[in-house]
């Protein structure tokens, strides 16, 4: 199978196995520059998600525990629970990410249409995305 690169502003999603269109597992290399825009905290109805850090450093939040994982470091995130990432160091961070089941490649192809149509992204658009594949936006605090 081959892998399918996705653009998102800054962020670069390279996605290994879609595991969307038989509800099985999913894997993808996220690329995060530093100070990149990242998408909000956020939850998942329908996934479960694990990221394992590749290269660089990713500052990765679940629930309220924030940790700064190194390479060979790993966080789980259950599905329901608010997490989160950014990349607030000097060098690029790389992490595997597994999705199960998998939200699937046409997600994130379709939350690059909105960000990268230019200027700031159409909020109202970015959360109706997410919506459709079981995202839930972090009340603000």
């Amino acid at each position: 199978m081959s892998a399918t690169e996705i653009r998102i502003g800054q962020l670069g999603i390279n996605y290994v196995v879609d595991g969307s269109s038989t509800g099985s597992i999913g894997m993808f290399e996220l690329t995060v520059p530093p100070g990149s825009n990242v998408p909000p905290p956020h939850s998942h109805s329908n996934n479960e998600e694990c990221v394992y850090v590749l290269r660089g450093t990713l500052r990765y939040t679940v629930g309220t525990e924030t940790r700064d994982l190194a390479p060979g470091q790993s966080m789980s995130t259950p599905k329901g629970v608010v997490h989160g990432f950014s990349n607030p160091f000097t060098e690029a961070a790389s992490a595997l990410i597994v999705m199960s089941p998998d939200i699937g490649a046409q997600y994130f192809k379709d939350v690059a249409v909105v960000v990268n149509a230019g200027g700031p992204p159409d909020r109202a658009a970015l959360l109706s995305v997410m919506s459709k594949y079981g995202l839930v936006p972090a009340p603000p605090k």
